[in-house]
């Protein structure tokens, strides 16, 4: 199975990025996003979903082993399949996409064309344990300010001037609206 690649960008096309290594194109389907930022004849390395079924070879790439890994995950809530689930890594940052499901907010996922209010409330209940048990939406780890966080980052944060205000909040009582309220108090003192 191919895990990445790593090789010199031949072709871009609107669905799809040819990258070559050793002499071998391979197609590589990716969201519109990473497709923006490679260009034809500089390198680029891909996270690599290698889907083998019966009847086809796919070869499905990211930037980052955390949209991989989400995609992977969202492949396996039923009725949703390999094009889906890349449209919907693609629509919006991971934390984002992980927090929406946490919380239960149907509207972020139903925004992705071709996901329907039945196919996201199907999201939000195969996943929204397992998101939340992993602590997947703070980059990693079990934290307990992980949805802290990924709350932070989906508002334009960067991860470590959210994780930094995580930090300074963690003793906070509360609910995790009141710690979030927190952390963005304390991100606003250090403007």
């Amino acid at each position: 199975m191919i895990g990445s690649l790593r090789g010199t960008v031949v072709h871009v096309g609107p669905e799809f990025a040819l990258v070559e290594l050793g002499g071998v194109g391979y197609r590589v389907a990716a969201g519109p996003a990473l497709l923006a930022k490679l260009r034809v004849g500089s390198e680029a390395h891909l996270f690599i979903h290698h889907l083998v079924r019966e009847d086809q070879q796919s070869l499905f790439g990211f930037g980052a082993p955390e949209e991989l890994a989400f995609f992977e995950l969202l492949m396996t809530v039923s009725g949703v399949g390999p094009r889906l689930a890349l449209a919907i890594t693609s629509a919006y940052p991971v934390t984002k996409l992980q927090l929406a499901i946490v919380t239960d907010n149907l509207d972020v996922l139903t925004s992705v064309s071709g996901v329907g209010r039945k196919t996201a409330q199907r999201i939000v209940l195969e996943l929204k344990e397992k998101i939340h048990a992993a602590g997947i939406a703070g980059g990693g780890g079990a934290s307990a300010d992980s949805d802290v966080v990924a709350a932070l980052e989906s508002l334009g944060y960067t991860a470590t001037e959210a994780r930094r205000a995580a930090g300074a909040v963690a003793d906070t009582a509360g609910q995790l609206d009141a710690r979030i309220k927190a952390a963005l108090q304390e991100l606003s003192r250090n403007r």
